[in-house]
């Protein structure tokens, strides 16, 4: 079914992302070596209605419905007079994904010191569990010693390779469930954004010649969406393994975007693939915002989707109301989408309106 509707001129700016309307642009700028090396640019447009797990489970309908009995027992006790403020409510995460932009931020270096010296620990603890058992099992066997004394001269190097992580773990787990004040905290800003109404991409600067830490001022470097490429990055994980991921990279500037913080980078192609098409959607006015339950309390805010769901009769609840069972069949659903995709055969719409020199 053709989902292309018609402009509203009066909501989005002039310079919002349609592939009906991208502009002639000059030569794109040669790429350094490393960049030759280190990734495929990825073509433009023919896109599929595809997101990764990791945008399509968040939410999912159950948290969906979670949060709003949260929300209708939040504004019941404010009625009454009763409520309460909970800890960190107020807390600006600088992460925002509606009908407008898509702002990305992450938690503070404090934030992740705990979640890695919890998560570490419980992965080290489980993984050096294992390795003690059969190192146990190899010491006693080599050794002619009573399996007694071999346990009393091993105890204390097992007791600090079990246990140190045993301890990480333990207190990480305590501090993050415990005391939230003590590691939650999100970071100084956003890190960048997509903005489906204006068809910009900014990229935030912290450095700013010094202005940020001097007097707090976030600078912005900002160029329109169809000016950035995509590439298709792969480096090693810590076992030596290809790791794929999807970054940007501005035509004409030194301008990038790594989106391996996003979605964790994937032996597979497919999942960063995926990721550029829904960017593309996201981006493209010509087309209602995707068929995904985090835009869905934001549909009826945006002009194009609205005429699209009047138009197909699209029930407002369609992701709230539904159950467990047909979610997991979406997810099944969508992950063969993501598997069969064929962006590396497609050809680049943008090489009509602009001449590659790499």
């Amino acid at each position: 079914m053709d989902t292309t509707v018609p402009h509203d001129n009066s909501y989005y700016a002039s310079t919002a992302y349609s592939p009906t309307k991208i502009p002639g642009q000059p030569a794109s700028a040669e790429r350094a070596w490393w960049r030759k090396l280190g990734g495929s640019r990825l073509p433009w447009g023919n896109t599929q209605e595809v997101a990764p797990e990791k945008i399509m489970t968040d939410p999912t309908p159950k948290s969906m419905r979670f949060w709003e009995q949260a929300d209708k027992k939040r504004e019941e006790e404010k009625a009454l007079g009763t409520y309460k403020k909970r800890p960190m409510e107020s807390i600006d995460l600088h992460w925002v994904y509606d009908h407008e932009r898509y702002r990305y931020a992450v938690l503070s270096k404090r934030s992740h010191f705990w979640m890695y010296l919890c998560g570490g620990g419980r992965f080290l603890f489980y993984f050096n569990t294992v390795i003690s058992i059969f190192t146990y099992a190899m010491v006693v066997s080599a050794l002619n010693d009573p399996w007694l004394k071999t346990t009393v001269d091993t105890a204390p190097f097992f007791a600090f390779f079990i246990g140190a992580p045993l301890l990480c773990w333990a207190l990480g787990s305590l501090v993050i469930h415990k005391f939230p004040h003590l590691w939650f905290k999100p970071s100084r800003g956003p890190l960048w954004e997509l903005s489906r109404r204006t068809g910009l991409v900014t990229v935030f600067d912290y450095d700013n010649n010094g202005e940020y830490k001097e007097n707090g001022t976030i600078g912005e470097v900002t160029a329109p969406f169809h000016e950035f490429d995509a590439y298709l990055a792969t480096s090693p994980d810590r076992q030596g393994l290809p790791m794929n991921f999807l970054y940007l990279a501005h035509r004409y500037r030194d301008i990038t975007i790594n989106f391996a913080s996003l979605m964790a980078p994937d032996r597979l192609a497919q999942p960063p693939l995926a990721l550029w098409d829904f960017f593309q959607n996201y981006m493209d006015t010509s087309r209602p915002l995707q068929e995904l339950p985090c835009f869905e309390k934001y549909r009826h805010l945006d002009p194009v989707t609205v005429a699209h769901d009047q138009q197909t009769a699209r029930a407002p609840r369609y992701w709230i109301d539904m159950d467990d069972e047909t979610f997991a069949e979406k997810l099944k659903e969508m992950d063969g989408r993501i598997r069969l995709i064929d962006t590396m055969h497609r050809p680049n719409l943008m090489a009509q309106y602009v001449e590659y020199v790499d």
